[in-house]
């Protein structure tokens, strides 16, 4: 396969190691990223033309829209292209750096204006491209002044399917952020590597309970005194927790029961290109007496 790759075909092979006149696979990017890359052709077009939907979350007190999630998408062929494979395709051709800062950047000059003044833009980035948040997050600011954005109204959320970086370089990226007057938020509580370590040594504002946690949650459920421990821990540091995966009625009711202050997911609002309220069917759940 790798010797398909003619040296003079494919120029951008001429940076990998060469070794008496062969190219050394074990030194070069795993075979698979090289097959991503060569089956996403399209990215470099779309990534200059990334759109975002939102998607509401409510605040189980009231039922109002607290905040928006702001998802990336892009148009392609006529299909319309998730976040896991946008990002999939950036890390396959090295532009996962440039492509987070471009996604954050755009996030906020499209959906910030389209909040109500009471409302929050949650915004999602990958700590592992920060390397100086002094650096790499002054576009990030440069974009929240150029829009008239209120600093206090913006949520950046961390999400990373591989490994955070080492914690003293995450905690300087959430503190950068919050000495501009941000929140701050860690995803995925309950699963992968967002451990309840995080939640005491960084301290966000918020934290999402993984959809895994939530999804068919019922009482006498196994799961519930796990999903109750879990918000009480956050509660007693100071933290409030969005529940995710909110798919049904009853799961809604279980989690305002367990203390949950948000909620995320289908049953309140699907992503969509512009902000929406909640769906008539989870609003009819306050409107019951």
């Amino acid at each position: 396969m790798l010797a398909a790759f003619s040296r003079t075909e494919r120029p951008d092979l001429l940076a990998a190691p060469w070794a008496d006149g062969q190219m050394d696979a074990w030194q070069i990017a795993p075979l698979e990223q090289w097959m991503q890359r060569l089956n996403t052709p399209w990215f470099g077009a779309v990534s200059s033309q990334l759109t975002f939907h939102l998607q509401p979350i409510v605040h189980l007190g009231t039922g109002g829209v607290y905040g928006y999630e702001a998802l990336v998408r892009a148009q392609h062929s006529g299909q319309l292209i998730g976040a896991p494979s946008l990002l999939q395709a950036a890390a396959a051709h090295g532009q996962a750096r440039a492509f987070d800062a471009q996604a954050r950047q755009t996030a906020i000059r499209q959906a910030y204006p389209q909040l109500k003044a009471d409302q929050q833009l949650f915004i999602n980035f990958a700590p592992g491209v920060v390397y100086n948040p002094d650096i790499c997050l002054q576009t990030t600011f440069a974009v929240c002044r150029e829009v008239g954005a209120d600093f206090s109204r913006l949520v950046f959320e961390v999400t990373e399917s591989e490994a955070f970086p080492d914690l003293e370089l995450l905690r300087s990226i959430l503190e950068r952020y919050r000495q501009e007057g941000a929140q701050v938020a860690l995803d995925d509580l309950g699963a992968g590597h967002t451990s309840l370590s995080y939640l005491s040594e960084l301290r966000p504002d918020i934290v999402k309970l993984d959809r895994a946690l939530i999804s068919g949650l019922h009482e006498g459920d196994p799961r519930v005194p796990l999903v109750t421990a879990l918000i009480g821990y956050a509660h007693d540091l100071g933290i409030r927790v969005v529940a995710e995966g909110i798919e049904t009625r009853d799961e809604l009711a279980l989690m305002i029961t367990l203390g949950a202050d948000y909620a995320q997911g289908y049953f309140l609002g699907r992503p969509a290109p512009e902000a929406a309220d909640i769906l008539p069917q989870a609003a009819s759940f306050w409107a019951s007496p």
